[in-house]
């Protein structure tokens, strides 16, 4: 499996988003970002950790990460492997064992052992975006003014990238859902 290692950009919510959050991923190596939508609990337990502030008594994350530790394993790097149904799927990678895991839980250890996180090529592709700018200063590289030839294609992107800026998450997966729906099947 090709993956791309990613950072955390961002994590935010709107009141239109019913408590649950976005966590951005970027890709480091390139521009594309990556919206993982998910729980208040999980949101806060990666924004603590990457915040450096410690409660007062272990988090589930501090207690995982704790009971880990004591048994010896020794987290290496997460992935976010699969796209199904709208679902993303992630993997905690130690030594040389794989374990299922929701990507927010994987990448609250994550922060914690402070590991690498990975997505899976395919996924990327799959449920990816470049930032709105970005879009556009390809199009002029290549020519294009930002409205020359808009595709409904085009128009969803436009509108799915907006949405992102809004913070309107909601809408924003719609739209990704939508545009899947669009794009050519590889």
């Amino acid at each position: 499996m090709e993956k791309i290692q990613v950072d955390i950009l961002g994590l935010s919510t709107s009141p239109s988003s019913g408590g649950a959050y976005a966590l951005i991923l970027k890709e480091v190596n390139g521009k594309r970002r990556l919206p993982i939508i998910i729980g208040a609990f999980e949101a806060q337990s990666i924004a603590l950790e990457i915040e450096g502030i410690k409660p007062p008594r272990p988090l589930t994350h501090d207690l995982m990460k704790n009971i880990l530790e004591s048994l010896g394993a020794e987290l290496t790097e997460i992935t976010i492997s699969e796209l199904r149904d709208g679902t993303f799927f992630a993997t905690l990678i130690f030594d040389s064992q794989e374990v299922d895991a929701r990507p927010s839980d994987a990448i609250a250890l994550a922060v914690r052992f402070g590991v690498p996180i990975f997505v899976a090529e395919k996924v990327m592709e799959e449920a990816s975006f470049l930032p709105e700018n970005e879009e556009q200063s390809e199009a002029a590289s290549q020519g294009k003014s930002a409205m020359e030839g808009l595709t409904k294609l085009e128009a969803l992107r436009a509108q799915l990238n907006e949405a992102i800026e809004r913070e309107d998450y909601e809408r924003a997966a719609k739209l990704r859902d939508e545009i899947r729906k669009l794009e050519p099947q590889k």
